[in-house]
């Protein structure tokens, strides 16, 4: 079975660190409007918990290796509790990005902001766009929107039943939207 890798094509219409408020569209009720984020399965109570439980159980075990004479276990142990707190604190860092998809008034805008605060932006006319699910069914499925021959993948970070879910939401967003432009 020969896979072929489609990959995002489409340059942004802005780009930049912390670009400030999106632009809206014309006065007028959003047809479609998604934030996606990451999902994070740690809650700050549920980490505060786990670094408790890493913290203690790490001290008791350096503590036991001390009086018993092995004394340089307790770098490895202040060791793994670090590691154990840098693994955390990239997976929340990660948990910063998310995209905006937006459809109101003829304009579908896109804004994906990077952990780093680095967003990117782009304006397409639902008319010329269309959603394309790949691979539906299967985890590697993806979501992506063309426009003019270009490719825009969408919640590449979604697991693969929301990002089934949000694409055909989209599907009948810009559907609606376009029949809204087209007559």
């Amino acid at each position: 079975m020969t896979r072929h890798c489609v990959y995002e094509d489409m340059p942004p219409a802005e780009k930049g660190r912390a670009l400030g408020p999106a632009p809206q569209p014309a006065a007028g009720e959003a047809e479609f409007d998604a934030v996606l984020f990451p999902n994070r399965s740690l809650p700050n109570r549920g980490y505060i918990a786990v670094m408790s439980i890493v913290i203690a159980s790490n001290l008791f075990f350096g503590v036991y290796f001390f009086a018993i004479g092995a004394w340089p276990v307790i770098g490895f142990c202040g060791f793994d509790v670090f590691l154990v707190w840098l693994a955390f604190r990239l997976s929340y860092r990660q948990g910063r990005l998310h995209e905006r998809v937006r459809i109101a008034d003829g304009d579908m805008l896109v804004s994906r902001v990077l952990p780093s605060g680095h967003e990117s932006r782009w304006r397409l006319q639902p008319f010329w766009a269309r959603v394309v699910i790949d691979n539906p069914g299967e985890h590697e499925a993806r979501v992506r929107v063309l426009s003019k021959g270009r490719s825009l993948v969408l919640g590449s970070f979604l697991s693969p039943d929301e990002r089934i879910t949000f694409g055909e939401a989209l599907q009948a967003a810009i559907a609606r939207a376009a029949g809204r432009a087209g007559s």
